[in-house]
């Protein structure tokens, strides 16, 4: 058997394994064993091909559907094994310009598509939660009683919540799970998108060259998509959810170019630490307040390119 087709096969068993953990232990680690789940398949897509990452993605949502169940197989495929496809897939596509240099998929156009695959699992997680408003209500508050009633007594000095306090937390759930759900699931692909990037240009494996993060730049049409989505997003029922499962990781793609456009044009400053740090600060600090702002910010490079206009006296290395 080709070593390939192993290493293949190995990063989906271990992508299954991890996503089926997830399920269960303490909270903390579900949600770090959840966020990792992709990584064996980026591993897999950048080292290898997009072809390895689809023998992994096939492997591993078999895995889960022989070891636990078909709605588990199809959420890992969806969440997990699709985007993870695609995404390798498009970042391997290139094509050779003059003087035989090589010009590789836009990286920007890389977390766009982050972001659709985001917004389109956001939606089946509607549907599989219930595809209507009453039905979506129901599911959400059995999952906060369940947490009520299974994790929230092994906190120290928890609250102690009745119905009332549920049915509040519920409406507040409801109204944010789709973008939410869109949000996590981007940032989950990105990171591990980003971090099996890390691993395989040290080891020599990455295909393609590192890019420039702080230069992406997104497609003409993206502002539009964000403005639609957003607008959509004040519909009533689910139209209005769906709408606000594709605007939320459009929202986020555009604080990531926010912080990208602060990263380009600090390069070379001798106060670029403390403008950093300052930066990060707020956002964690004041979390909505500075996301708009930077997301503002990442919008407004697409009438006044900054990083054009100003550009830095040093440029990175190319690798």
């Amino acid at each position: 058997m080709p070593y390939r087709l192993i290493i293949a096969l190995g990063a989906g068993l271990i992508s299954a394994v991890v996503f089926a953990s997830a399920a269960t232990g303490p909270l903390l680690m579900r949600m770090a064993l959840f966020l990792l789940t992709p990584l064996a398949l980026f591993l897999a897509g950048l080292g290898l091909g997009p072809l390895a990452a689809a023998v992994a993605g096939v492997a591993g949502a078999l895995l889960v559907l022989l070891a636990g169940s078909p709605l588990g197989a199809l959420v890992f495929a969806a969440s997990q094994a699709v985007p993870v496809i695609l995404l390798t897939y498009l970042a391997s596509l290139n094509r050779q310009i003059t003087d035989g240099a090589v010009e590789w998929y836009p990286t920007g156009r890389l977390v766009v598509a982050a972001a659709l695959l985001a917004g389109a699992f956001a939606t089946l997680t509607l549907f599989l939660l219930g595809g209507d408003i009453d039905a979506l209500r129901t599911a959400l508050r059995d999952m906060l009683q369940s947490f009520v009633n299974t994790e929230l007594p092994k906190m120290p000095d928890a609250p102690t919540l009745g119905p009332a306090e549920i049915d509040e937390a519920t409406a507040i759930a409801l109204a944010l799970l789709p973008a939410a759900s869109g949000i996590s699931t981007m940032g989950s692909l990105l990171f591990n998108f980003w971090l099996a990037g890390r691993i395989t240009l040290a080891s020599g494996r990455l295909q393609r060259p590192w890019p420039d993060l702080a230069a992406i730049v997104y497609p003409p049409a993206t502002p539009l998509l964000l403005a639609v989505a957003t607008g959509a997003g004040f519909l009533a029922g689910v139209p209005g959810m769906i709408a606000a499962g594709f605007a939320g990781p459009l929202f986020f793609a555009y604080v990531l170019l926010g912080l990208a456009v602060v990263h380009y044009v600090t390069r070379g400053r001798p106060w670029r630490p403390f403008a950093l740090w300052g930066l990060y600060a707020s956002l964690f600090i004041m979390n909505t307040i500075a996301s708009l702002a930077i997301a503002l910010l990442g919008l407004a490079e697409a009438v006044w390119p900054m990083r054009k206009i100003s550009p830095p006296p040093n440029q990175p290395p190319t690798s």
